[in-house]
Order: C-alpha cells, then sequence, then structure tokens
C-alpha cells in the first residue's frame, strides 16, 4: 500500500500501489538468480546504477512495510549496508534469513526489482503492510 511520494516509473509505481498486506517486493542486486516466471522489473543500467539503497529509499518514502527481510550473510559482509537498510524502516522489524532461504522466498514475489547493484547479498525483500 502507498503511503505518500511520487514514483516515475509506471510498473513499479502500480505495483507499491497495488501491494496487499502481506504481499512481496523483491530489490536485488544485479547478480540475484530470479526464478522463471517471476515478474521482473530491471532497472540495472550499468554497474552500481541505481544502487541497492538508492532503490530502497525511493520505496521507504511511498511503501508501509511491516518487515523486512534480508540475507543473514548481508550482517556477515557488509554490516553498515545491513544497518541502512534497517534504518529506512524504523520500527519495522528486519528478519535474517540464509541466502538461500531468501533465494526461495523470491518466486512468491510479486514484482522483483533489479538493480545495478554489484555488492555480494544487496538483496531485501518487503513485505506490504498497511497504513492504518
Amino acid at each position: 500500500m502507498q503511503r505518500g511520494g511520487t514514483i516515475l516509473n509506471p510498473r513499479l509505481a502500480a505495483a507499491v500501489v497495488g501491494l496487499g498486506h502481506g504481499q512481496t517486493i523483491v530489490v536485488c542486486d544485479a547478480g540475484l538468480p530470479i526464478p522463471a516466471g517471476a515478474l521482473i522489473l530491471d532497472l540495472s543500467l550499468v554497474a552500481g546504477v541505481p544502487g541497492f539503497l538508492q532503490t530502497l529509499e525511493v520505496l521507504a518514502g511511498t511503501l508501509a512495510v511491516e518487515q523486512v527481510i534480508v540475507a543473514r550473510e548481508l550482517e556477515q559482509v557488509n554490516a553498515e549496508m545491513q544497518r541502512r537498510v534497517a534504518a529506512l524502516w524504523p520500527g519495522v522489524p528486519l528478519r535474517q534469513v540464509s541466502h538461500a532461504e531468501l533465494k526461495a522466498l523470491v518466486g512468491d514475489a510479486r514484482l522483483v526489482v533489479r538493480t545495478g547493484e554489484c555488492s555480494p547479498y544487496a538483496n531485501a525483500i518487503l513485505v506490504g503492510g498497511v497504513t492504518f
């Protein structure tokens, strides 16, 4: 459910507005394997553009989220990135799962948004919340 802000990309805006409670949007790095049949919005242009955090910052301003899921490995290889992801949604639980489990959850997403990020484990699953 969208809570404000303006996303210019029509597919991303539609996914945000249409995201129901408990449904998911994945924001991933350029290397995450995406299951066949998944709806993909590929924003990647070149390495690093757009960035993972940059994309999440836009979504944080518009998307009501009840939980953020990241790979446990992210904290091990880039604790600062994990801290910054968590800071985008203060008070929202940050659930850590294995990278293998995160990849398995990608297939259930309403949309997978691929960024140009080239940092390991820079993937997040945003679980839709409500604004009331």
